[in-house]
């Protein structure tokens, strides 16, 4: 764990905290942006230190190199997706576990805690292509189903000005209240038309919201929240970090897929296990708190 990280905010940072209007706000439609809290010169050091994962450079290697999107140069550059960074490079550790994430997380589900679940950097390169560097519409639960929480949620870091043009995570409104979508698992599938088919068919409204920033802003999305993203036409890369996170409650159930295949998650197998023998979620070394109300007095 980091154990030089202060869990206290600034009165500056308390004040860029989420209101209970903002509150209400994302409980509805199941998005939230904030304001501009991570300093710019954090998110230049975070840039390096990206690249320099790229190139290969560790502080911890996992147990396997499969299993989990892992990629590496020579794979192209359409859409490069990198899970559990953070157990991987100090660097992007720190900048994952700064307290204001894990606070405005703590504030938009009302929870007393906030840990750490996984984190993907995505990277994208320019395309001409409309049909390349597509994020297919997805929801996070899908691919957590393990977890009992309906209170998981990540936070979206783009590591530079997010216009419409430069792949945005795009969340359709109001989702997180709808059912039915418990395998929604469509990342990997860029025809973002067929399948808002399925939803259209079903008497739903897709309204797509754009999360459109400045650096140093983030978007938080819920658990539930139908999202993926556009192809990058912009001229520069796109870059971005999601930060998934669990509540204090969140515990470890056994899930079935819809074709009776029973489900396991990947860091199931790297983190402590409880003496029932099924992994713990609250494994500070696999999934560190990054906010605590206790902790932080706020």
């Amino acid at each position: 764990m980091l154990s030089n990280v202060s869990p206290k905010l600034s009165e500056v940072e308390i004040s860029l905290l989420p209101t209970e209007e903002d509150v209400v706000f994302y409980e509805e439609h199941g998005w939230y942006i904030s304001k501009k809290v991570i300093p710019e010169e954090l998110i230049d050091e975070a840039i390096k230190a990206c690249f320099r994962f790229y190139e290969g450079e560790r502080d911890t290697t996992l147990p396997t190199e499969t299993g989990y999107s892992n990629w590496k140069p020579g794979e192209g550059d359409e859409i490069r997706n990198n899970e559990f960074t953070t157990l991987q490079h100090k660097l992007l550790r720190k900048f994952a576990l700064q307290p204001i994430i894990g606070a405005i997380a703590a504030r938009l589900t009302r929870s007393k805690s906030i840990r750490i679940f996984e984190d993907q950097l995505v990277y994208k390169a320019p395309s001409k292509d409309d049909k390349k560097g597509v994020v297919g519409w997805h929801t996070d639960r899908a691919y957590c189903s393990n977890c009992t929480s309906e209170k998981l949620l990540a936070a979206w870091i783009p590591f530079h000005d997010s216009d419409v043009d430069r792949a945005p995570l795009v969340v359709i409104d109001g989702s997180n209240k709808w059912s039915g979508n418990d395998h929604l698992r469509c990342f990997n599938q860029p025809n973002l038309q067929e399948t808002a088919k399925k939803f259209t068919q079903a008497g739903r409204e897709i309204i797509e919201v754009p999360m459109v920033m400045e650096k140093g802003q983030m978007s938080f999305h819920n658990t539930w929240s139908i999202h993926g993203s556009y192809p990058n036409r912009s001229d520069s890369y796109r870059l971005a970090m999601a930060v998934h996170m669990q509540d204090l409650e969140n515990r470890y159930q056994p899930y079935w897929n819809a074709e009776g295949k029973r489900i396991h998650h990947y860091l199931d197998t790297l983190s402590r296990k409880l003496p029932n023998g099924n992994p713990d979620y609250s494994d500070p070394d696999i999934f560190p708190n990054i906010w605590s109300s206790e902790e932080g007095k706020l």
